[in-house]
């Protein structure tokens, strides 16, 4: 009997159309992947290459385990992505988007244009917007990062990076903003810096422009734009531990909300603005479907960790009594909102697709104007679902 390796019919179907493959028999396409959607225009598998699910998609010009061995499981690969190595499963990766070999990716996470990260890298319900670099050893889960206007000027984490994102209490409401989705997906705000050998202990949100020191661990939100921020290095406290007593509670609320709020502004942005330029692109409307599926994924993900949170709480104040009470209520007012985009935007973002403009180029090219009105419409959608859960919530002092 001839021995076939699993996949092998895949393998050479997707020689046929072009797809470059120096070792067909190393390579492993289970039995769901759909060949038809691996572009054959300059995509080169390399030796050692997993490749799973029904919903997975390689656009032209992709290059998969260039390093070492790269595994892909039920992930949308726009134009140019380079995966050096290691394991992604249900994540997006849009246009040049990177990740060096021992890359950890997980499901939830959106990397947008030329975002991307050198090796051993850690990923989960993480979005990083345009050109946002990470370095090595990184663990960088459950947040958003924007900042930075090109590959020269950039948002970027130093190696040795981690958003520690579980608490004592095994509490996940923690999920970190640096940046913002109204002001960042304008692509015109200064990087954000976050210095190697240190953290963030979520959640905390920065403004646009802010350096956080080397070895420095962030604590707190650094609220304006532009600040240097070197933490003092902590003195040494011994107390009682006390389990679940949640003293920043509304903090953590308010963070909470501020997050989703967030993703509702980013999902009106792709379903507006972004379909517009997917879908004139090879595999451009199954890749913006997988980029909507994970920014569900994420909101469902930081309810999820909501819920848990609140089920640990005593009514100890009206506060918290009105907030387990009304946890349904919150969740209901946290549903995706939408609003119209400007009419100005739409139209001058129609025409750049029709003309074949590249995505980042018809951003840059918006008006002063065009800009203010993104903003404003997006910080609109964020505004009015913090205060529909503010109405749900009078006892609670959220301080948005």
């Amino acid at each position: 009997m001839e021995l076939r390796p699993r996949g092998l019919d895949k393998v050479e179907a997707l020689i046929a159309k072009g797809v470059t493959i120096p070792n067909p028999w190393t390579v492993d396409l289970d039995e769901e992947v759909n060949v038809d959607r691996i572009s054959g225009d300059g995509v080169i598998i390399h030796p050692g290459c997993r490749i799973r699910g029904s919903r997975t998609v390689i656009s032209a010009g992709c290059r998969l385990g260039a390093e070492t061995p790269m595994t892909i499981d039920n992930c949308h690969l726009g134009r140019g992505v380079d995966l050096a190595g290691g394991y992604a499963q249900g994540a997006v990766f849009l246009a040049g988007a990177s990740m060096a070999s021992g890359a950890h990716v997980r499901a939830g996470t959106l990397l947008e244009e030329q975002a991307g990260g050198a090796h051993t890298v850690g990923l989960k319900q993480t979005i990083l917007f345009p050109f946002v670099t990470l370095g090595s050893l990184i663990n960088f889960c459950d947040l958003l990062m924007a900042g930075g206007t090109s590959r020269r000027d950039h948002s970027e984490v130093g190696s040795s990076y981690i958003h520690f994102n579980f608490t004592p209490d095994g509490d996940k409401t923690t999920a970190s903003m640096f940046g913002d989705v109204p002001r960042g997906v304008l692509l015109d705000r200064p990087p954000i810096f976050l210095g190697g050998q240190g953290g963030t202990v979520g959640p905390v949100s920065t403004g646009f422009g802010t350096v956080v020191g080397a070895g420095s661990v962030l604590r707190d939100d650094v609220v304006e734009d532009g600040q240097l921020v070197l933490p003092p290095a902590p003195h040494e406290v011994h107390r009682p531990v006390t389990p679940a007593s949640y003293r920043r509670l509304t903090r953590i609320l308010a963070h909470n909300v501020a997050y989703v709020a967030n993703l509702s502004a980013l999902e009106s942005w792709y379903r507006q603005i972004r379909r517009l330029f997917f879908s004139r692109e090879e595999f451009g409307p199954q890749i913006l479907a997988g980029a909507l599926v994970n920014l569900e994924d994420v909101r469902a993900e930081r309810i999820k960790r909501l819920r848990a949170l609140v089920r640990r709480l005593r009514p100890t104040d009206e506060g918290r009594a009105q907030l387990i009470e009304r946890i349904d209520d919150v969740v209901e007012a946290l549903a995706a909102v939408d609003g119209p985009a400007p009419a100005a935007v739409v139209r001058t973002m129609g025409a750049a697709a029709d003309e074949g403009v590249d995505y980042l180029d018809a951003v840059q090219g918006l008006t002063g104007d065009q800009r203010t009105a993104v903003t404003e419409w997006l910080s609109g959608i964020v505004e009015a679902q913090q205060q529909s859960v503010a109405e749900t919530l009078p006892a609670v002092d959220l301080d948005f």
